[in-house]
């Protein structure tokens, strides 16, 4: 292991493509916050670049790094890499999906003991992980990985059987909510007046997402109850295109589009339906914060979705990119008040029971601790044997 001769706290370099706005990165950063400083120390090594979104990194001496990978293979992202490893001297390397998953070899040279890499989602432009050459990919770095987790069991089944990851080197780590931050009591952005019901989401605009499908039912339903509202908050490529969308139906009036935003969770406290229009889905934190503000979710049978959406209990499931059974969930919850709140407090209910943040933060420490004794023990086979 790298020498801890101080007793200083082992080092985590977390590599990940950008530190922006969106689900897994502010788990990245909860996960940092909270995780006891005297147990491990923390670097975030960004790919590309970081925005305003890392001034959410609260804990004292997290060190950040950009490496401005350029598009394609940027073979000099490796070498940037393997020497910044060798100066940070870290214990473990945590790498994040499969625009991070190509470093572990660099990792290895730069003798990092401990590899680990966390599925959380597949690529925005393959979001059913069909493509082969990033399958290939994966499989390929296996060997180079201490452990390929994933954050849904849908994920984790599909990294065994599709990749091929060993059971010894896979689990399933749950994502985390602080459901004291979401919560329906307190102050309300409600960006529409009191009289309408706000339906609304919280995202990256990207294909993944598939809002176009939402705007599209937004649409359908709006004919049948003019006081219905949508808000759709996040940055992303797509923006632009929403807009146009919006316009083009002539709604654009009806629909706040506000971009990136970091009072979400005060934001949510203003919807009165949440929606989850993905079509494919790790485990998504939008709806688990959603559920934590007391608000049902319509979301698409994908994914992990339905692991974390109770059809019928905290939720209505509909079948991805079908906008007139995403209009007619919507419209049950738009027509029954008590609906809305039953399935909103069941919602709660289930995220303090399941997706607490503590429970996550807990099993990633523990994952790391089992890892990296793992890797102490086998040295110190390994030296008895040549000795």
């Amino acid at each position: 292991m790298t020498a801890q001769a101080n007793n200083t706290p082992p080092l985590v370099v977390h590599l990940i493509y950008r530190l922006d706005f969106g689900g897994l990165e502010t788990l990245l950063v909860e996960r940092i916050n909270r995780m006891p400083a005297a147990h491990y120390r923390h670097a975030v090594v960004c790919l590309t670049d970081y925005t305003a979104f890392a001034d959410k990194i609260t804990k004292p001496g997290v060190q950040l790094f950009a490496l401005h990978k350029q598009p394609g293979l940027s073979l000099g992202t490796h070498a940037a890499l393997f020497t910044l490893l060798r100066r940070l001297r870290p214990t473990i390397l945590h790498t994040y999906n499969l625009s991070a998953v190509e470093y572990a070899p660099a990792a290895l040279l730069a003798g990092v003991p401990v590899r680990i890499n966390g599925l959380h989602g597949r690529d925005a432009g393959d979001p059913q992980g069909r493509n082969r050459k990033h399958n290939l990919l994966r499989r390929l770095m296996l060997p180079f990985y201490d452990c390929c987790y994933a954050n849904s069991a849908d994920m984790l089944a599909w990294n065994r059987t599709v990749i091929g990851v060993a059971g010894n080197k896979s689990r399933l780590l749950s994502n985390g909510i602080d459901a004291d931050k979401f919560t329906p009591q307190g102050s309300v952005a409600r960006h529409f007046g009191p009289e309408t019901i706000v339906i609304g989401t919280v995202g990256r605009i990207q294909d993944v997402k598939d809002h176009a499908t939402l705007l599209r039912a937004f649409v359908l339903l709006h004919a049948r109850l003019p006081q219905v509202r949508l808000a759709i908050v996040g940055g992303g490529p797509l923006l632009a295109a929403l807009q146009a969308q919006a316009e083009q139906a002539g709604v654009a009036h009806l629909v706040w589009l506000p971009g990136a935003r970091l009072d979400v969770a005060d934001i949510l406290r203003g919807f009165d339906v949440f929606a989850l229009s993905s079509i494919a889905e790790g485990t998504p934190g939008s709806a688990l914060e959603a559920m934590a503000s007391s608000l049902p979710v319509v979301g698409t049978r994908v994914g992990g979705v339905p692991e974390v959406v109770a059809d019928g209990v905290t939720g209505i499931l509909v079948p991805p990119s079908d906008a007139p059974a995403m209009a007619a969930a919507l419209e049950r919850y738009a027509f029954d008040a008590a609906m809305r709140l039953q399935h909103g407090a069941a919602g709660r209910a289930r995220v303090e029971r399941h997706y607490n943040m503590a429970a996550m933060v807990a099993a990633y420490e523990s994952l790391y601790d089992a890892l990296c004794e793992h890797k102490k023990q086998f040295r110190k086979s390994a030296k008895s044997c040549v000795e």
